[in-house]
């Protein structure tokens, strides 16, 4: 097969899926280690600069202020919190500080606000990523022009189950926002949350997407469900471990290239769990005690098992853009 394909046929990705679980851990573990030095994870943190009072109904999301969840609702977080939060990333080994705020779409005038920040970020010495909702093509130029490293916009599942979890925005609109930063020339981080209730083709259509773009993400963030108490999908049954394994072995295969990053729900995984994602290649995760708004293995822990498992932090290095 050639090295990067955009044509990926779903008939594929579900033979994938369903291979026997050694041959699907030998093949995914053998193209990781054509790609990427097989013992080192890129590590990242996440900051909420923008906490809860978001408009989008996400089933998923504590943020949501059409779910009660007893968030309270916080303005934008003062520039220098933000950069004493980031020299505390770093210090713990964080080699890329990501912010996230809960909005529809960023406002000119938050934007200007978030800029700040990149800026701020930036003359740390550390990569920068943002995750603001949807964006006009203008805002993207401008992120890029501010030093803006990676932009986030999961895809969060496939187009056939995503109106089961929202409504107030389409695929397409998560598409359009990829398109505006991919065009502004921007890293891409965009991948998806399983156990949502949905079905493995419906992982292999969210995989197909993603991989089938022009150019695949530069990163690949894989979440596991956190069930959050009232949100929709607090009552959904928990996706097999296998299944969420499989799917991280798959996306190694078909995006050979990008990192796969462990997101939300760590702290539900074993570390026997993490330490197959990592040889299917998983070669990402967030450090912190906190992603966004839930729960995240502290460094100690990370370190810990990155030990046991003869695994170094990447140290940092600014990505290309393909353009």
């Amino acid at each position: 097969m050639p090295e990067l394909r955009h044509d990926w046929r779903i008939e594929e990705i579900n033979a994938l899926l369903a291979m026997p679980f050694s041959d699907l851990m030998f093949t995914a573990h053998q193209v990781h280690r054509e790609n990427f030095p097989v013992n080192q994870v890129q590590v990242s943190t996440l900051l909420s600069i923008k906490t809860g009072a978001c408009p989008e109904d996400c089933g998923y999301c504590s943020q949501s202020a059409k779910h009660d969840t007893s968030l309270e609702r916080e303005t934008l977080l003062p520039l220098q919190e933000v950069i004493d939060s980031a020299k505390t990333a770093q210090a713990h080994g964080a080699t890329r500080f990501c912010m996230g705020a809960a909005w529809r779409n960023p406002t000119d005038k938050n934007l200007e606000r978030v800029i700040e920040m990149v800026q701020a970020v930036k003359g740390l010495g550390m990569e920068t990523c943002v995750t603001l909702g949807m964006l006009t093509d203008r805002q993207a130029d401008r992120l890029k022009s501010a030093g803006l490293d990676y932009y986030n916009h999961n895809l969060d599942t496939s187009p056939e189950f995503y109106g089961n979890v929202i409504s107030t925005r389409t695929f397409q609109d998560r598409l359009n926002t990829l398109e505006h930063v991919r065009n502004a020339g921007i890293n891409v981080c965009s991948g998806g949350i399983l156990g949502m209730g949905e079905t493995r083709q419906d992982r292999a259509r969210l995989l197909q997407q993603l991989a089938n773009m022009k150019f695949h993400p530069e990163s690949v963030p894989i979440n596991d469900l956190v069930k959050i108490e009232g949100t929709p999908l607090a009552g959904v049954e928990k996706l097999d471990p296998f299944e969420f394994i499989r799917t991280v072995a798959a996306a190694r295969i078909m995006m050979p290239k990008s990192y796969v990053r462990l997101s939300a729900g760590r702290t539900e995984m074993t570390d026997e769990m993490q330490a197959w994602c990592f040889f299917a290649g998983a070669n990402s995760i967030f450090y912190g005690d906190k992603l966004l708004t839930t729960d995240n293995p502290g460094a100690s822990h990370d370190q810990q098992l990155f030990a046991r498992l003869g695994i170094q932090a990447e140290a940092g290095q600014a990505g290309s853009v393909h353009m």
